[in-house]
């Protein structure tokens, strides 16, 4: 599957299982931009064990867990949701899938608990590459590329979330899922 596709916005990265990276092992990042300038993205399987409303006090209780999106500028929040133009000023990224837009707007949402977290998806910081170095990663085999869909990205479980896209894609790609941690153990 990944090998006729080429990196784009709506794209899921996949790491394969040999990756040591903590930042990356066993990661599974939405594409959301993909430039000659570089790409930015979000690992989605990346729970901090911690919820949104513990982190900014004024969006009542509702219960968005916060995830890490990535090693870079951890102090910044992202979010991806269904609301389309709902949330007005979001970025389309794949079909029913949308990045960002007014805060504001999404905030009366979480406060009136109009969205779930099967509807939006928070994080902290993001995964970003320079110029030609994801498409250089990529051709030396660091990452699986598959379309993403709503079902990848709010995931109920986004702990098993790398396992699931890799068995949903097929016997070559669920092999892989089966990886042990450590193959020295096996």
């Amino acid at each position: 599957m990944s090998t006729e596709l080429t990196p784009e916005a709506g794209l899921l990265l996949i790491s394969p299982p040999m990756v040591k990276d903590p930042n990356f092992k066993r990661s599974v990042v939405l594409l959301c931009e993909h430039t000659p300038d570089g790409s930015f993205g979000l690992i989605l399987n990346r729970p901090l064990g911690v919820q949104l409303a513990e982190v900014l006090e004024l969006l009542g209780n509702g219960e968005h867990p916060l995830l890490q999106g990535g090693p870079v500028q951890t102090d910044t929040l992202h979010f991806l949701h269904t609301c389309g133009e709902d949330i007005p000023g979001n970025v389309p990224i794949a079909d029913g899938i949308f990045w960002g837009g007014e805060f504001d707007v999404m905030k009366v949402f979480l406060r009136t608990g109009e969205i779930s977290p099967r509807h939006a998806r928070f994080y902290l910081g993001y995964a970003g590459w320079g110029p030609g170095q994801l498409d250089r990663e990529i051709d030396e085999g660091g990452w699986i590329l598959a379309p993403a869909n709503e079902g990848a990205v709010f995931w109920t479980d986004p702990a098993d979330l790398w396992r699931t896209v890799l068995r949903g894609m097929g016997s070559e790609y669920a092999m892989l899922a089966n990886f042990p941690e450590d193959p020295r153990l096996n």
